[in-house]
């Protein structure tokens, strides 16, 4: 099972790297969609099929791999947004900005005092990279679309955290996290949705050089 946790961890980095180096929205929309389907093994393959794994994969899957993209899918036809045009940071220097903050991210894990269990697996660098690539979109990114999918990847990088604590956190804690999640993309959602009916943009740059 270890062996297959790493393998799913290494290819939620490598959607990482997609999301960032990918200008077209839907296209990063599917990368969060396929990471949180991802995501929601990894209670399973942490800690076998128990009760409490099955639920919280369960929720993960239904909000991280199906409601949330449908729903940032919803809004990026409505409001006819397609490509992120005009990024504050270039594609390449964000992709080589990633790639070292994933490479700091590996060696900064080695350097943890982490228990036995823990030592050699993937899931604390994974957590650390995929936080610093949700915070590196959130920066980087002019649409208001794009920066929700920042923040959705900066979501999972806490949720690969959370599933080592798992067993020590209680059930409603991390069902509070989704919870949060879910109401705080329906909030960017209706904000979008206004933004855009008053001012035809969802520039974030534009939009900060307005006045009274």
């Amino acid at each position: 099972m270890a062996d297959l946790s790493n393998l799913l961890l290494l290819l939620v980095i490598l959607l990482n790297f997609f999301a960032l180096g990918s200008s077209r929205l839907a296209a990063c929309i599917h990368a969060v969609a396929l990471q949180g389907g991802i995501l929601a093994l990894l209670p399973l393959t942490a800690h076998g099929f128990s009760g409490h794994a099955l639920l919280l994969a369960g929720g993960a899957l239904a909000l991280k791999a199906v409601l949330i993209p449908w729903l940032l899918l919803r809004a990026m036809r409505k409001v006819r947004i397609r490509r992120e045009v005009e990024p504050l940071i270039g594609y390449v220097p964000t992709l080589l900005t990633g790639a070292l903050a994933t490479a700091a991210a590996f060696i900064f894990a080695d350097l943890l005092p982490l228990v036995a269990a823990h030592q050699g697996g993937l899931f604390i660098p994974t957590s650390l990279a995929t936080l610093l690539t949700g915070f590196l979109l959130l920066i980087s990114r002019r649409k208001a679309l794009t920066q929700v999918v920042g923040y959705l990847i900066l979501e999972n990088g806490i949720f690969i955290f959370g599933i080592l604590m798992a067993d020590a956190l209680p059930m409603m804690v991390e069902a509070g996290v989704l919870l949060d999640l879910l109401v705080a993309v329906f909030v960017m959602g209706i904000v979008i949705d206004q933004i855009n009916r008053e001012f035809s943009t969802l520039d974030t740059e534009q939009l900060s050089a307005l006045k009274e």
